[in-house]
């Protein structure tokens, strides 16, 4: 597959590239990135993403693309590598081949988690997303530690999380279920919606600006598959059914893709998980504990780690049942857990440089200066 070099946008002229770029989430942000590229460039945005090649959406339709070789040498880990969201540069290929992508821009977000197993390593689950529909259902498989774990990971991402409680039909008293989850996420929308009756959906859609990307997250057998399908209007995710015992489901989306919604906006279905494994760079408290915060700030000393010490305000309220114990044990335990990934992730990154001063001592060795 070929690009007619008349697609090309040259970063010198400065020009907004085709309207047609406004509808898939293109923005000022990375229209500034294009204009400070020294060589040409196709825009286009990642739909699908696999390790052997990308299909790709551009102001002049889709294609099939692969990451050049010197982007993937000069990508830092997997997760610099493009992925569903990302905004590429697109450069020909073989009249019968496909496109190269040979520059990936800057994300505006990135919702990530860390890789599952041993590796100390972020995996990206969708990139340059507005809004998160953070998707449960109104069953056993209701989870608020589940759902402040989610709530962690979208703010860190930057995007803006909202809490969709699916299976509405099959839920006597969802009242209790959406204060429940209000208490978590006071400032979230809140959607109550049955993707089976279509019931919520309206509300729900009028979440979705023009032109803004969300992503669909939760654990399997939720429906996100189904509410991706209602929302698309089309039957194209398979939908599953979920397991009478534990009200649990099998994972039926096998990959994140990005899919254009009708009347505007873009969605990103992904695949199910059972463990949202956090990841930070820094360390930092978890996000979406304003309630803790706003208590520890009144506490006596200035570094309270609400164990005990004299004049702690979050113990204090604990005691007087203004704060869920349960609460207080969510925003420990996450707080340690990005504590220790950020430790990881610096004796790893001490690690590689260690190694590579011993590769570049080795050349040294084995070709002395004459």
């Amino acid at each position: 597959m070929s690009i007619n070099s008349d697609s090309l946008v040259d970063p010198s002229s400065h020009h907004e590239p085709q309207p047609g770029l406004i509808g898939l989430g293109w923005t000022p942000f990375f229209a500034r990135q294009l204009a400070s590229l020294e060589d040409a460039v196709q825009p286009a945005r990642v739909l699908l993403a696999s390790a052997a090649r990308h299909h790709v959406q551009t102001a002049d339709g889709p294609r099939v693309a692969v990451v050049s070789g010197r982007l993937a040498h000069e990508a830092a880990d997997r997760a610099a590598l493009p992925t569903v969201g990302d905004w590429v540069g697109l450069r020909p290929g073989d009249d019968a081949g496909p496109a190269y992508i040979v520059h990936t821009f800057a994300r505006s977000t990135c919702l990530r988690r860390k890789a599952a197993g041993t590796t100390v390593e972020a995996q990206v689950i969708a990139a340059n997303i507005d809004k998160v529909f953070i998707v449960t259902s109104l069953n056993a498989d209701f989870n608020l530690r589940r759902l402040e774990r989610y709530i962690d990971a979208v703010l860190d991402s930057g995007a803006r999380p909202v809490l969709v409680l699916n299976k509405a039909d099959v839920c006597p008293d969802p009242g209790r279920f959406i204060e429940a989850a209000r208490e978590v996420a006071p400032t979230a929308p809140v959607a109550l919606v049955s993707a089976l009756s279509g019931a919520g959906l309206d509300a729900l859609r009028a979440e979705i600006g023009a032109g803004e990307t969300i992503a669909l997250v939760g654990s399997s057998g939720v429906g996100k598959s189904a509410l991706s399908n209602r929302l698309l209007g089309a039957e194209i995710q398979r939908e599953g059914a979920i397991r009478a015992s534990d009200e649990r489901g099998r994972h039926t989306t096998a990959h994140r893709e990005l899919f254009p919604l009708p009347g505007g906006g873009l969605l990103i279905d992904t695949p199910g998980v059972r463990e949202l494994g956090l990841w930070s760079a820094d360390g930092a408290g978890p996000a979406g504990f304003d309630d803790v915060e706003a208590l520890a700030g009144t506490c006596r000393f200035r570094d309270c780690a609400h164990e005990g010490e004299p004049g702690c305000a979050v113990l204090r309220a604990v005691e007087a049942g203004d704060l869920d114990p349960d609460r207080l044990g969510a925003y420990r335990k996450l707080g340690a857990e990005r504590r220790h990934v950020a430790l990881q992730q610096d004796a790893r990154a001490r690690s590689e440089e260690k190694r590579r001063w011993k590769q570049i001592s080795k050349q040294m060795r084995a070709n002395p200066k004459r």
